[in-house]
């Protein structure tokens, strides 16, 4: 008898991948689904909430029809967080675009909300979260007012809208929600105040449900039978997990639009700059049966979280936008031409600057221009500066715990003179583990949910180590470096946003 597989779908920002794996996480089929991005105006943000079902559909399609007979014994969601829409009941029609968690339109909205709602949540009042923008959209889209007035508004992360438009019902998971402002700090359901001062309903919102565990059951008339959903959660979160960064002291970063790192907690952690998050959730053996109207409690695995908004955005930018090379990896692979950046520096905020600094207006810099710059020097420095953010962000959380090590995934990561730059610019050892953790990590908790894995550490023990990268740079010179740095990203940052 063929030895059963786990089933991982990864709905990202640009792509949808789905990825079949065996019981040792050794894959053995991927289907990707590019999935387009709109720009509509400046600091707009869009896409089609369709597309990103179809493309769910045709990839996991695709790998289904490769499993060769063996059964899919499980199968694991992420979603790719903030990103929210609106939906009416029943039907599942879309009632807007996908406000994708780049998009900057409620942040005049969030100039009016009460700083309770950063307090309570543990989350600075950004356009980032999800809340802004649910409520962003109850003040301006008329569609969803008339669905409000009719009682059949539905509002959401993308994971309950898929979720629901698959027969899983209209649920989310614990790690979703602490990511959309409207859950206390170590709280486990929909926060009355929270709500109350975004002005947002608990019935327009899904059951938050464990991360792992039996969640209902995804089907299509494409697929050859129905999927046993076995965990739900944030791609970053996937990634923690797919990366194997799972004990206190070891960190993640995923190299992709953005770059995302987390790190485990012992406890929910208030921290300057930084994010409390839940890792992920799962009912308690003391809970009982978490099927009621009531949530179970659940026990939780809290992270923290920092966030660089741009890294494979700014790349795409700078070679499409600019024209400086016919895509990002070929503008990437330019930088190893020159040994250093010629003076350059780029401020990569083109989507404002996040974490620890979170300061939504600042806008990209491109700095110490001359005219020996060529374009490998630019790409050198976009590259210097996507390493200087994640440093930022490690820095912050080293601040608040013991770091070990970083373990860094992502397609940039395939460019080893970006994780020569990384390793440089961190004082803790560098590893590069496998290209995509983030579908990785969502079979790994489908195995967990299923039951194949005990929890999520006994799962990562199944994982090679990745390659260590060491810093070659002169602990003075990186000090040096480092302090340029931050006095050119306070200049630049204050500059444009006066």
């Amino acid at each position: 008898m063929s030895s059963p597989l786990l089933l991982g779908i990864d709905e990202g920002t640009t792509a949808v991948k789905a990825a079949l794996f065996d019981l040792d996480l050794r894959e053995l089929a991927r289907a990707r689904r590019a999935v387009p991005v709109r720009h509509p105006g400046s600091g707009l943000v869009e896409q089609d909430p369709e597309a990103i079902l179809e493309a769910v559909l045709d990839a996991v399609a695709e790998v289904l029809g490769a499993a060769e007979g063996r059964e899919v014994i499980a199968a694991g969601l992420d979603h790719q967080g903030e990103s929210v829409l609106a939906w009416e009941a029943g039907s599942g029609r879309p009632l807007t675009p996908v406000i994708v968690w780049q998009d900057k339109r409620s942040e005049e909205l969030l100039a009016s909300i009460d700083e309770r709602a950063s307090e309570r949540s543990g989350l600075p009042l950004d356009p980032y979260f999800s809340a802004g923008k649910l409520a962003w959209m109850l003040a301006h889209e008329q569609r969803v007012e008339a669905a409000r007035a009719a009682g059949s508004l539905r509002m959401g992360t993308l994971d309950a809208f898929i979720s629901e438009r698959l027969g899983a019902g209209f649920e989310t998971d614990l790690s979703t929600a602490s990511r959309m402002q409207l859950l206390a700090v170590g709280g486990q359901d929909w926060d009355a105040e929270l709500l109350e001062l975004f002005g947002l309903r608990r019935d327009w919102l899904a059951r938050i449900a464990p991360t792992v565990g039996e969640l209902g059951e995804l089907s299509s008339v494409r697929w050859p039978a129905p999927l046993r959903l076995a965990a739900r959660l944030v791609d970053q979160q996937a990634a923690l997990a797919g990366s194997g960064a799972v004990r206190a002291g070891e960190l993640k970063a995923t190299y992709g639009t953005g770059v995302f790192v987390l790190g485990r907690t012992a406890a929910p952690v208030r921290a300057q700059g930084l994010l409390p998050t839940v890792a992920w959730a799962r009912s308690s053996a003391a809970s009982g049966d978490d099927s009621g109207s009531e949530p179970a409690r659940l026990e939780v695995a809290h992270a923290l979280d920092g966030g660089v908004f741009a890294a494979g955005a700014l790349l795409d930018w700078l070679a499409q936008g600019l024209g400086l090379a016919p895509d990002a990896p070929a503008l990437a692979a330019r930088a190893a031409e020159v040994p250093d950046s010629s003076g350059v520096m780029v401020l990569p905020a083109i989507s404002g600057l996040g974490a620890p600094w979170w300061e939504p207006r600042a806008r990209g810099v491109l700095a110490g221009l001359h005219p020996g710059v060529r374009p490998p020097h630019i790409a050198r420095a976009a590259l210097e500066a996507i390493a200087w953010r994640v440093a930022d962000v490690v820095e912050a959380i080293a601040r608040e715990a013991p770091v070990i090590s970083l373990r860094v995934d992502g397609g940039l990561t395939n460019d080893p003179t970006l994780v020569q730059l990384q390793a440089d610019a961190l004082e803790v050892p560098v590893e590069v583990g496998r290209p995509d953790t983030t579908v990785l990590g969502a079979a790994m908790l489908a195995g967990v949910g299923a039951g194949v894995f005990a929890d999520v550490e006994d799962a990562a023990q199944r994982l090679a180590p990745g390659r260590a990268v060491a810093a070659r740079t002169d602990p003075r010179e990186r000090a040096g470096a480092r302090e340029r740095w931050r006095a050119f990203v306070r200049s630049s940052y204050s500059i444009v946003t006066s």
